[in-house]
């Protein structure tokens, strides 16, 4: 996989467009209704490329967990591809600690894109019990986007947005995720290596909104979730 690390955005104007149209799209999806616990699927691009992000998202997952303890709780399933065609799925876990020591023994090994089968992951396991949502990380893609565009639609019927975050300003890259964003109703993000307090900020919105929509938003006395609720009106 080429490596596409992004260098910091300068323009601050078009980054904070970014975020407010993300934040805006996180109100949209309608499939998801309040729950008791939400189910979140975790996928990560482990390629060999994705080791800084990789590092990034160990910490951040604990801040995911952290924000929706008190909104009823959620349970995270990590999904990662890298190497020669090995894509993996976690159990699922309802600890932050122990994801983390899960996230923590695995190596970014270099390797193709797999994110066909993550989308089809995602479905198999809402046939078995509701998933709230997809969260998807990373910054490339060498599959092809009518495959990807298929199995995005197949997932929208399920009923499961996904929230794609791409790293990187590759424009292809970008179309394809926004493309499954858009068919699957759930919303597009870019971000790059100097954002990931923002980043931070963003998968804690899709986890709240994981557990219980945005009414779960509306509960949270969280100054992050006043931020957010601002952008939802």
């Amino acid at each position: 996989m080429t490596d596409q690390r992004p260098t910091a955005r300068t323009d601050g104007a078009a980054a904070l467009s970014e975020v407010d149209k993300f934040l805006a799209d996180i109100g949209k999806p309608a499939t998801t209704g309040p729950t008791r616990r939400g189910r979140l699927i975790f996928g990560l691009d482990a390629t060999m490329s994705r080791q800084p992000t990789w590092d990034m998202a160990c910490e951040l997952q604990a801040e995911m967990f952290r924000e929706v303890a008190t909104a009823g709780g959620l349970d995270m399933q990590l999904v990662y591809y890298r190497g020669l065609g090995e894509c993996r799925a976690s159990r699922w876990i309802s600890e932050p600690q122990q994801l983390a020591k899960t996230m923590s023994q695995i190596m970014c090994e270099a390797g193709h894109t797999q994110i066909e089968k993550v989308l089809t992951h995602a479905q198999k396991e809402t046939k078995l019990l509701k998933v709230s949502a997809l969260v998807f990380v990373g910054d490339a893609m060498e599959e092809s986007p009518d495959s990807l565009a298929h199995q995005a639609g197949e997932l929208g019927r399920l009923g499961v947005p996904a929230f794609m975050f791409q790293e990187g300003r590759d424009r292809e890259v970008e179309h394809v995720f926004r493309n499954i964003a858009e068919l699957t109703h759930g919303a597009y993000c870019r971000f790059d290596s100097g954002s990931a307090k923002q980043l931070g900020q963003l998968l804690k919105a899709v986890a709240v909104f994981a557990v219980g929509g945005v009414a779960a938003l509306q509960a949270s006395k969280d100054a992050g979730a006043l931020k957010l609720l601002s952008q939802l009106r």
